[in-house]
């Protein structure tokens, strides 16, 4: 099963990582591709340069960054395969252990062959929409 992993740093630091951090999360990556458990990952650039944007009753409203929550904000991602839900939890260990600090979110990701096993679920190109 994949799992989606949301990292959130706990701040909004438009600092880029050192290059002893760039070199130990290299390793990771490596690794991960290597055992073939790695199917996407990415950083995202600080709030200041994004927009959220949002829809209720109709009514679009987009909102510039920078957003005052930075505990909740996302600074990056990654999709895992895992074969359960504590071996993703353990993958998530092992990033948290390399960048020192922040949270992140593990989740089961939505495929078609498990339509059934969720009520109501539904990814936006089901929907008819593209993201």
């Amino acid at each position: 099963m994949q799992y989606m992993m949301l990292y959130r740093p706990g701040h909004d630091d438009s600092a880029p990582p050192s290059e002893k951090e760039m070199t130990e999360m290299g390793k990771l990556i490596d690794e991960m591709m290597r055992d073939g458990v790695l199917i996407a990952t990415g950083g995202l650039l600080p709030s200041s340069t994004g927009a959220r944007v949002a829809i209720d009753g109709g009514k679009l409203t987009v909102t510039d960054g920078p957003f005052a929550e930075v505990k909740e904000l996302i600074g990056g991602y990654a999709i895992v395969e895992a074969a359960s839900k504590p071996e993703a939890i353990g993958r998530a260990r092992r990033f948290l252990e390399v960048v020192g600090r922040g949270t992140c979110e593990v989740r089961p990701m939505f495929t078609p062959p498990d339509a059934g096993a969720a009520p109501g679920a539904h990814s936006c190109t089901q929907a008819g929409a593209t993201v």
